[in-house]
C-alpha cells in the first residue's frame, strides 16, 4: 500500500483489516497534515465506503484513535441522523471521510461534499455491499472520483463476483490473503444443538441461565423475529434488547453501547451487526436462525474470538435448517460438532404448559351450543307441504308445561331416537322443528339467534341468513295446493301472510279483468 499500488486484501474476520489500511494511510497523509482551520487546507484525501452505520462509526473511531496525534481531520456520514450537522462539518474541511453509499450520494446531490481531490478509495466489506445491492451506488461514486487514485478493497470473504467488480476499476491489483478464504478463526469452538423449531426460544433461555452467560450476541433472520425474541427473553427474566434496520440510529447506538459495557445480557440482531462490529472479548455468539448465505455464518461467528481471544459459536438447528447447516459445513471445510441438550431433543415435547391462546370469536360463540346436533334433517323425518320437519318414528308424550308449551329433547345416547342421533323440539302448536347447527353463525357480528316464534322455521337455504317467517303459501289465481311446486319458497316470497295474499290477489284480479276480456 505504501508503494501506491492497488490492493485486494482478504483475511479472516477479527484479524485487524481496519488497522491494515488505516495505519499506512495515516502515514502517507502525515506529511500533508495542517493545523490550519481553513477548509482549503483540508480537502478530502481519502474516502472509505462501508455497508452499515455501525461499521462506519467503528472505522471512524479507529481512524481517530490511530491518528489522535496527527493534525488530520476525519468524519463519518451515514443515514438515520441529521443531515445538517454532517454538512456543516464537511464545509469546515476534513481529510478522511468514512461513509455509507446512500448518505454519501445524498451529500453529492446537495453539493455539500467535493470528491475531486480524493487520493485513496477504500471499499471495506465489499462482498457485503454486493449482497446489499450497493454496487450501482458504488459505480456512481466511482464516476465522481479522479481517475488517478489508489484503490483498496478489503473483505473477509472473496466471492468471484467481487473479483469481477475489482477488475472493472482497479489497475493491476496486488492480492494479499492472510488466511484461506471463508475460514473462521480456529480459536472459535463451534457447536450445533438439534432442536424443534418451536422450542428454540426455550433452549436459548435454558443455555443462557444454566451456563450463566453474561454477554451473548444472538442472530436472527428477520427484524420482526429479533423484536419478538427479545421480548420473549425479557419475559423469561433475561435482560435483552434488539438492533436492526427498523430501529432508529439513536436506539441502535444506545443498545450497542449497553451491550459493550456489559449492561445488557443478550443482544438480538439481524445480519446488520454481522459485519465489522468489534466487541471486545465477546464470549458467545448464537445463531438462532441459520443464515441463507453460508458466507454470513463466517461473519456472524467472527464477532467472537477476535484479536487472538477464544470464543464459542452455538447454532440452534431445526429440521428445516439442516440443508443450511450442510452448506455451511461445505464452505468451511469441516463438520460442526453436534450436542444434545437434555430435555430438548428433537421430537420431544415441552414440559412447561403452553401459553393459553385467545379463542377465535366463532369458537366462543359456539361454547354454549356444544350439545346441539350438526345434522340438519333426521334420518326418516318427513317434510310437510308447509315446509316443516316432522319425525314420524318418534312417539309423542303427553307432557306439557304450565303455559301450554310442550318441549322435549332427545340426546344422541338416549334410546328410541330414530331421527339419526339428533334432538328435536315441539313448539306450542305441536309442530316439529330442529335446533340450528352450531356452525351456522350469523355474519354481521350477531352473536345469538332469537328463539323461534310460532310458525317460524330455522331451515333456510343459506345458513348465514337471518331466520324469516314462513307461512303456508296462498295459491295464485287458478292454482290449487296440489299444483304448487314442492321446492322451498324463494326469499322474495317469504312475506307475512296478509301482504303476500294481497300481492298475489291483485295480479289475479287484473288477469281476470283483462285476460277474460281478451278471450
Amino acid at each position: 500500500m505504501l508503494s501506491g499500488r492497488d490492493l485486494l486484501g482478504a483475511a479472516q474476520t477479527g484479524t485487524g483489516k481496519t488497522a491494515g489500511f488505516t495505519l499506512p494511510m495515516l502515514q502517507m497523509f502525515a506529511a500533508k497534515a495542517s493545523a490550519s482551520t481553513s477548509p482549503a487546507r483540508h480537502p478530502i484525501r481519502a474516502l472509505i465506503l462501508v455497508p452499515t452505520r455501525e461499521l462506519a462509526a467503528q472505522v471512524q473511531e479507529s481512524v481517530r484513535t490511530y491518528g489522535r496525534h496527527l493534525k488530520l481531520r476525519s468524519t463519518v456520514i451515514f443515514g438515520g441522523v441529521g443531515f445538517k450537522p454532517q454538512a456543516d462539518e464537511l464545509r469546515r474541511g476534513v481529510d478522511i471521510v468514512v461513509a455509507t453509499p446512500g448518505r454519501l450520494l445524498d451529500h453529492v446531490e446537495q453539493r455539500t461534499i467535493d470528491l475531486r481531490q480524493v487520493e485513496i478509495l477504500v471499499l471495506d466489506e465489499a462482498d457485503r455491499m454486493l449482497d446489499m445491492g450497493f454496487i450501482p451506488a458504488i459505480r456512481r461514486v466511482l464516476a465522481l472520483l479522479p481517475a488517478k487514485r489508489q484503490n483498496l478493497l478489503f473483505s473477509a470473504t472473496f466471492p468471484d463476483e467481487i473479483r469481477k467488480l475489482a477488475a472493472s476499476f482497479m489497475h493491476d491489483p496486488v492480492t494479499v490473503e492472510v488466511a484461506p478464504r471463508n475460514r473462521p478463526v480456529e480459536l472459535i469452538s463451534q457447536v450445533a444443538y438439534p432442536v424443534d423449531r418451536d422450542r428454540k426460544r426455550e433452549l436459548l433461555a435454558h443455555l443462557v441461565k444454566s451456563n450463566n452467560w453474561q454477554q451473548v450476541l444472538v442472530f436472527t433472520r428477520t427484524k420482526h423475529g429479533a423484536n419478538r425474541l427479545s421480548q420473549q427473553l425479557e419475559r423469561d427474566g433475561i435482560d435483552s434488547d434488539a438492533i436492526h434496520g427498523n430501529k432508529s440510529q439513536g436506539a441502535r447506538t444506545r443498545a450497542l453501547k449497553r451491550f459493550k459495557d456489559s449492561e445488557l445480557q443478550v443482544l438480538v440482531a439481524t445480519d446488520i451487526a454481522a459485519r465489522g462490529l468489534d466487541i471486545e472479548d465477546l464470549p458467545h455468539v448464537v445463531n438462532y436462525d441459520l443464515p441463507h448465505v453460508a458466507e454470513d455464518y463466517v461473519h456472524r461467528i467472527g464477532r467472537t474470538g477476535r484479536a487472538g481471544a477464544s470464543g464459542e459459536a452455538v447454532s440452534l438447528v431445526s429440521a428445516d435448517d439442516r440443508p443450511l447447516l450442510a452448506a455451511i459445513e461445505r464452505l468451511i471445510g469441516r463438520r460442526i460438532e453436534q450436542k444434545t441438550a437434555v430435555g430438548f431433543e428433537a421430537g420431544s415435547r415441552s414440559q412447561s404448559p403452553a401459553p393459553q391462546q385467545e379463542q377465535p370469536h366463532h369458537q366462543r360463540q359456539e361454547r354454549g351450543r356444544q350439545h346441539a346436533a350438526p345434522a340438519r334433517h333426521g334420518g326418516n323425518g318427513h317434510r310437510n307441504p308447509d315446509g316443516r320437519q316432522e319425525n314420524r318414528a318418534e312417539s309423542r308424550g303427553p307432557a306439557h308445561g304450565q303455559n301450554g308449551q310442550r318441549q322435549r329433547t332427545r340426546h344422541p345416547d338416549q334410546p328410541g331416537n330414530a331421527g339419526g342421533g339428533h334432538r328435536t323440539q315441539d313448539d306450542r302448536n305441536g309442530n316439529r322443528h330442529e335446533p340450528r347447527s352450531p356452525v351456522q353463525g350469523r355474519r354481521d357480528g350477531q352473536h345469538r339467534q332469537r328463539a323461534p316464534q310460532p310458525g317460524q322455521s330455522r331451515h333456510e337455504p343459506d345458513g348465514n341468513r337471518s331466520p324469516r317467517r314462513q307461512e303456508p303459501r296462498v295459491p295464485a289465481y287458478g292454482q290449487s295446493f296440489a299444483q304448487q311446486p314442492s321446492q322451498a319458497p324463494r326469499d322474495d316470497e317469504r312475506q307475512p301472510a296478509p301482504e303476500r295474499a294481497r300481492n298475489q290477489l291483485f295480479p289475479a284480479f287484473l288477469g281476470n279483468l283483462f285476460g277474460r276480456k281478451g278471450r
